[in-house]
């Protein structure tokens, strides 16, 4: 086995190992972390929520960089369908988070909670939930046919 085919191997392994890490941590959170959110009232949910911002950044920082060090490292040895949609979707979904999610989660952390922000953390969710779904998807693909 080559050394370009041993890399190549090794980031498609990586790559699917980030995308079902965040596949698993999105639905989570889709589901459960950020729903559970209108629950709680406005000072437990700043308390809360500064806990678990620290807590997910944990999770999420890796992950996020794993996947998107690995999918440029792939477009860079290969151009094809699966690279460049792949960094479409990664880039879909760094934009969605600084454009979207950091803003929301910051007005959060300053006790300026509403009812109508958390209906839309959780509805503009889906747009993240989605995109690394196909990512999984399009990895599952990749590594196993």
């Amino acid at each position: 086995m080559s050394k370009i085919t041993l890399l190549l191997s090794y980031l498609d392994g990586s790559r699917f190992l980030f995308d079902l890490g965040l596949l698993v941590l999105i639905w989570m959170v889709q589901l459960i972390v950020y729903p559970s959110f209108k629950y709680y009232a406005d000072k437990k949910l700043l308390a809360w929520h500064e806990t678990y911002t620290k807590r997910i950044a944990i999770l999420v920082i890796p992950l996020i960089f794993g996947q998107l060090i690995t999918g440029i490292l792939q477009l860079y040895e290969a151009i094809n369908w699966y690279t460049a949609t792949s960094i479409i979707l990664i880039v879909g979904v760094w934009v969605s988070t600084f454009a979207q999610f950091v803003p929301m989660h910051s007005k959060i952390s300053k006790g300026a909670a509403t009812p109508v922000l958390l209906n839309r953390l959780v509805g503009l969710n889906w747009i993240r939930t989605v995109l690394w779904s196909w990512l999984f998807v399009l990895s599952c693909f990749k590594l196993f046919y």
